[in-house]
């Protein structure tokens, strides 16, 4: 096989990471180097540590991908100038370098809003991919959560980033974020829905969709290999502790549901107020961060994973790991969470506290259809979100990405790794 050479631009990535996105990012970094191609990943240290309030990172593990971690003395401000010109001129001289000289065959641009932001994509000559982990292309806060209380339907940008005192990206207002599209070869969404929302909020450019996976060697052990971390029925909650995921409509539930308790695994800024909602209810856990291998353990043993987000996410891994795991999942019928849920048949979707309820109990009381629920996931899972089942379709991507833009080189590559 002719290896080929990938760049990912990030903002975040392990350990100098908040959320899915830098972990997806790593994860497909990682795979491209177990099929021998070699992968280089630049991110912006600066950016987590503005943001982490001092939390320092775990020590990264050795995994095969070079890792470049860019760094300023300015620290906020470097940050600032990136954000409000869009371009990278802070270290607009060092990713020009890299990315010009390093021989890669392929870029792959993530969120990229403070690793040079729109500027940066017309940097180097290889194939160019833009992953949409978040809604940043159409949505100044990412998140598409207006005013900071309700999901956007319609834009009021000025406003809403006003009201996250947040100052104004007057490039957003210029054409240049649409000018520099013109450099990327294939724009790629997480999933159905953030495609439709991307086209809805009147982004210019035609989308492939990819979903997250889940790499294929931390396959889990039997449910009966450990037993259960928790002492008593419960049901689970993982990701970050913050308004848009939608934790403290879920805790008045368990204030008369007597029957399991509540475990809520992260951090984040909204965990005080989540707590002091919770104060008066021994039912309710808080783990705070989890390692990963523990966290497996949360997941085997639980009656089901709540996810009540209320916001527009792109995708949700959360869902595909609580799938593999055989646990069936109760979501918010919004964003991709009905998509999924439709795609696997392994979970129930609510729209008010009264259905959430009755979710509960039927998961956590019907055994029989809980089992068929968590083998649904299961099978789900290995067809759709493994490893094995989406790394050929990122590298299908890549590979007609190249046959459009005349590199044979790279296509004809990525077609002898598809033969062998």
């Amino acid at each position: 096989m002719n290896a080929l050479r990938f760049c990912m631009i990030t903002t975040f990535y392990p350990p100098y990471n908040f959320g899915g996105d830098g972990i997806g990012v790593q994860r497909l970094s990682q795979a491209l180097v177990r099929r021998g191609h070699q992968v280089t990943v630049v991110h912006n240290a600066s950016a987590y540590h503005l943001l982490s309030n001092g939390v320092a990172p775990e020590p990264p593990q050795p995994d095969g991908v070079e890792v470049v971690s860019l760094e300023h003395r300015l620290g906020r401000a470097a940050a600032l100038l990136d954000h409000q010109s869009g371009r990278p001129l802070v270290h607009g001289r060092r990713l020009k370098r890299l990315l010009e000289s390093g021989g890669y065959d392929v870029i792959n641009f993530h969120n990229i809003s403070l690793a040079g932001g729109p500027g940066v994509l017309g940097l180097g000559n290889a194939i160019k991919l833009y992953m949409a982990h978040e809604h940043w292309l159409i949505c100044p806060s990412h998140v598409l959560w207006r005013h900071g209380r309700e999901v956007c339907t319609g834009r009021e940008c000025l406003r809403c980033v006003l009201h996250y005192r947040r100052p104004p990206q007057m490039w957003r207002y210029t054409g240049f974020l649409e000018r520099q599209l013109s450099y990327v070869d294939t724009f790629i969404a997480m999933s159905e829905f953030s495609r439709a929302k991307h086209r809805e909020f009147g982004f210019p450019r035609p989308m492939e969709v990819l979903p997250y996976f889940l790499p294929d060697e931390t396959q889990p052990d039997s449910i009966d290999d450990h037993p259960s971390p928790y002492e008593r029925p419960y049901f689970l909650f993982v990701g970050r502790l913050e308004r848009i995921k939608g934790v403290e409509d879920v805790i008045p539930i368990f204030a008369d549901y007597g029957d399991a308790d509540f475990v809520i695994a992260g951090d984040g800024e909204h965990r005080a107020v989540l707590e002091s909602l919770a104060a008066e209810n021994p039912r309710i856990h808080f783990l705070g961060r989890v390692p990963t291998d523990e966290l497996q353990r949360y997941y085997r043993h639980a009656i089901a994973l709540i996810v009540p987000s209320v916001c527009y996410e792109t995708f949700g891994i959360i869902l595909i790991e609580a799938f593999r795991a055989g646990v069936p999942v109760i979501a918010r019928r919004i964003g991709p969470f009905p998509e999924l849920i439709d795609r696997s048949g392994a979970g129930l979707l609510f729209d008010d506290p009264e259905q959430l309820r009755t979710a509960l109990a039927r998961v956590q009381h019907d055994m029989d259809g809980r089992a068929r629920l968590a083998s649904a996931g299961l099978r789900a899972f290995e067809r759709y979100w493994s490893e094995e089942a989406v790394m050929p379709q990122y590298l299908d991507i890549v590979k007609r990405a190249a046959q459009r833009r005349g590199n044979h080189h790279v296509a004809a590559a990525v077609a002898a790794e598809g033969s062998a």
